[in-house]
């Protein structure tokens, strides 16, 4: 007799109980809270692997520019070449102090009408912006680093020598002996400077400094502010900040007063 609960198909195999199937699906369901319905109808399933989700990237937040703008890195502040890097070795040149521009022109006149432009190549007198205070009033006027000097570029040997040696106004190179001595790098960066690259133009680097026209232990007199007709002795200078630490005698007592450069005068 043919058993509904035997599988003809494979006499080796166990017998198999559809209802024990579904008695184990819904006490599955019940221990699980889940719908006994779906449970029963749902066809068996695999577990799928995770999705794995590639980090996405983070273009802008609304409201966020602030925050954007602080991740942004600084612009890059591009150099030139270093004028030690040029053909040639700097060197130094006494001359009269206050013909330094004469004794210039005279020189680049000499290397043209000797043609020595391949050796003697540039000449230069280091300038400086200062600011200077005069009559109470702050001013920036250029002023020569080294009044007194030619700095010149050139590949040195007898012809060369003999053309600077012998411009008017030349008094002798700058040197240990009877030989010039070039500058180091260091030197030439610091006197000659290096230029900023903007927008692809070299700009030379400007360094602006106050000129100390005062010392300390000097006595002055208060030209401006409360005070101004006072005399007093200096007793600092703040280079960095342009003050100065003046002692003024007010009743009968030196009291310390900070004033600016041009608040005060010379006696």
């Amino acid at each position: 007799m043919n058993d509904d609960f035997t599988n003809n198909d494979d006499p080796d195999a166990s017998p198999h109980d559809p209802f024990a199937d579904a008695l184990a699906t819904l006490d599955a369901a019940k221990s699980e809270d889940v719908d006994l319905a779906a449970a029963l109808s749902a066809p068996a399933m695999t577990e799928a692997p995770a999705e794995v989700l590639e980090p996405e990237t983070v273009i802008s937040f609304d409201g966020d520019e602030d925050l954007i703008d602080v991740i942004e890195e600084a612009p890059v502040v591009k150099r030139a070449e270093s004028p030690f890097d040029r053909p040639g070795r700097w060197f130094v040149v006494h001359t009269y102090a206050g013909y330094e521009n004469k004794v210039k022109q005279n020189l680049a006149s000499r290397v043209r009408s000797m043609a020595v432009e391949e050796k003697i190549f540039e000449v230069v007198i280091p300038m400086e912006d200062v600011i200077e205070f005069k009559g109470g009033a702050k001013r920036i006027v250029q002023k020569k680093l080294y009044p007194g000097y030619l700095y010149l570029r050139m590949a040195l040997d007898d012809d060369s020598w003999y053309v600077v040696r012998n411009t008017p106004g030349v008094t002798g190179f700058v040197g240990s002996g009877a030989r010039p001595v070039p500058l180091s790098r260091r030197e030439v960066e610091e006197i000659i400077g290096v230029a900023i690259e903007e927008d692809g133009v070299a700009v030379p680097e400007k360094k602006i400094r106050p000129r100390l026209a005062y010392d300390t232990g000097e006595q002055v007199r208060v030209v401006n502010g409360p005070f101004a007709e006072f005399d007093g002795i200096i007793s600092d200078i703040d280079v960095d900040r342009s003050k100065l630490k003046v002692l003024v005698n007010i009743f009968g007592r030196e009291t310390p007063v900070e004033l600016e450069f041009g608040d005060v005068a010379k006696l």
